[in-house]
């Protein structure tokens, strides 16, 4: 697809060809993650929406068992780990084979997901802000490393945001923390704009405009904006009535050079994405 930077990643030892822009499917199995038709916690409701990920083309299945909206309760490693535990059992009988990452910002949490069920993905929301140890943690175990960026914690993240140039001080504290990454023999990184983590609605537009500047280091964006409120607060509608305007974004971001959705709708997002692969012709 035209203006994709050609790019590998290594998902135990089978290449994922990121030229490509793949579609990640959200599994949450959190009982408040901020859109409500994606909390997903019976063994049920896991099973169905792995089904449903899987039938609606999604490559990579994110499970997150934290949920990061602000004001959330932080729920401890413990019982983090105990829901993962769960659902990744569940998944790998539903869908042996499929590329799964964990959203965790717990290196030790991230240390077993890998080694106990083979997880082919980290996705870090605080891009190692909230754990020490993660850097070393995802160098060691070998696997591709999804690095985002935050302003600020989920506690106080929206509280007050602010920049005086929101592109370039991401893309600085990209810069920085590859470095730190690259140091350790991190090999594959993929950076994640964070939009809505410590960002007003006119940033995270700013973000969006500027989407492409991100590509100049030479790595694989990840974008996740599925029914956030960047699009439900500026359209005046709920989280529900999101997936018009999330589309319509995810079609903006992949023009901009995006390789990764991060949504709740999987069936919409692969249609787009042949969409605007068809217009690249």
């Amino acid at each position: 697809m035209r203006g994709l930077i050609p790019y590998t990643i290594n998902i135990g030892g089978q290449l994922m060809d990121l030229a490509e822009p793949q579609v990640m499917g959200i599994l949450n199995v959190t009982p408040d993650s901020f859109y409500t038709a994606s909390r997903k916690q019976t063994e049920s409701e896991i099973r169905e929406r792995t089904r449903e990920i899987r039938a609606e083309g999604a490559s990579i299945i994110d499970i997150g068992a934290q949920s990061t909206r602000p004001g959330a309760r932080d729920i401890g490693a413990r019982e983090e780990q105990e829901r993962l535990n769960r659902a990744l059992d569940i998944v790998r009988e539903e869908w042996p084979e499929a590329v799964v990452s964990v959203d965790t910002y717990r290196a030790n949490v991230a240390h077993e997901c890998v080694e106990r069920y083979g997880v082919g993905i980290i996705n870090d929301i605080s891009g190692g802000q909230m754990d020490p140890e993660m850097f070393a943690t995802v160098a060691g175990l070998g696997v591709p490393y999804v690095l985002m960026h935050m302003q600020g914690t989920p506690d106080n993240m929206q509280k007050n945001p602010h920049y005086d140039n929101v592109t370039a001080e991401v893309l600085r504290y990209f810069s920085e923390r590859v470095e730190r990454l690259r140091q350790l023999g991190q090999k594959d990184i993929i950076l994640d704009p964070g939009f809505g983590f410590g960002k007003t609605l006119e940033h995270n537009y700013q973000l969006m405009s500027h989407l492409e500047v991100m590509k100049t280091l030479g790595l694989p964006l990840l974008v996740g904006i599925s029914r956030k409120s960047m699009i439900f607060r500026l359209l005046g509608c709920t989280p529900a009535e999101a997936l018009n305007g999330t589309t319509a974004l995810n079609t903006i971001a992949l023009a901009k050079g995006a390789n990764i959705l991060r949504v709740h709708d999987v069936r919409a997002c692969v249609e787009a994405v042949k969409i605007v692969k068809a217009c690249s012709q």
